[in-house]
């Protein structure tokens, strides 16, 4: 039986698995997402900003263990429509990506602008879920992601990171613009091998990613108003030292 990425099933003691390799790198993504949990709970940071991140790594790991299963190993089984459990848990988890972001700038953004992302937040949470439930279209999970890591958690860590030099906001940041392989290698279709596709491609860099997510959560810590900076630079001085190892 193929799928539509084009890679083979296998049956395992009668049996019959979709999508095999597609579906152990969805289950090595819940892996990453599981043990950046219990480290993040282990340390145990106090504040919102820790709260929001233990709960997209948390929400992550559901999303992509139902991902797995539902939306590829056992799609033949159960239908299209229960690709959605994974998919609407997966915006869940670039909501409180974003709460997390967006609490982290707070000292850092007019508090009017501030309410406003909150207030962003949940709208286009709430539009892009009834626009994929009608749809059932995988794009739309795509768009909300791109805008809630793309026009959200990059500029603001890119912003706390020009206003206060935090290593963690430097670390989100690098890890956005390296997760954008992710859609490139989903969207142009290029994989390595049948065994190894474009999908295989696209939850590797995912994984990575999420574990980068986590050495940038660890660095996080709560911002004072003696971390500003009075002399931030230009922004073209702090590309540099974004980029500088």
């Amino acid at each position: 039986m193929d799928s539509g990425s084009g890679q083979p099933s296998i049956d395992i003691f009668g049996v019959t698995i979709m999508e095999p390799m597609v579906t152990f790198t969805d289950l090595w993504i819940t892996s990453v997402c599981v043990y950046a949990f219990v480290q993040l709970r282990r340390l145990n940071k106090q504040g919102k900003v820790h709260q929001y991140m233990r709960w997209y790594f948390s929400i992550m790991a559901i999303a992509t263990f139902l991902g797995g299963l539902l939306g590829h190993a056992f799609q033949h089984a159960v239908g299209l429509e229960w690709k959605l459990p994974g998919w609407l848990i997966s915006m869940l988890s670039v909501m409180a990506v974003e709460r997390a972001t967006i609490m982290h700038a707070r000292p850092v953004i007019n508090s009017h602008f501030g309410k406003f992302l909150e207030i962003a937040n949940v709208l286009e949470l709430l539009t892009f879920a009834v626009i994929t439930f009608t749809t059932l279209n995988f794009f739309f999970i795509q768009v909300h992601s791109a805008y809630g890591l793309g026009l959200v958690v990059l500029p603001l860590h890119f912003l706390v990171f020009w206003r206060t030099r935090n290593t963690g906001s430097r670390i989100f940041v690098l890890t956005v613009l390296f997760a954008t392989l992710a859609a490139f290698f989903y969207t142009s279709e290029i994989g390595i091998h049948k065994w190894f596709n474009h999908l295989d491609l696209a939850h590797t860099v995912m994984a990575i990613s999420m574990y980068c997510f986590y050495r940038g959560a660890r660095k996080l810590e709560v911002l004072e108003p003696d971390d500003i900076l009075e002399e931030k630079g230009t922004f073209s001085h702090s590309l540099k030292m974004l980029f500088k190892s």
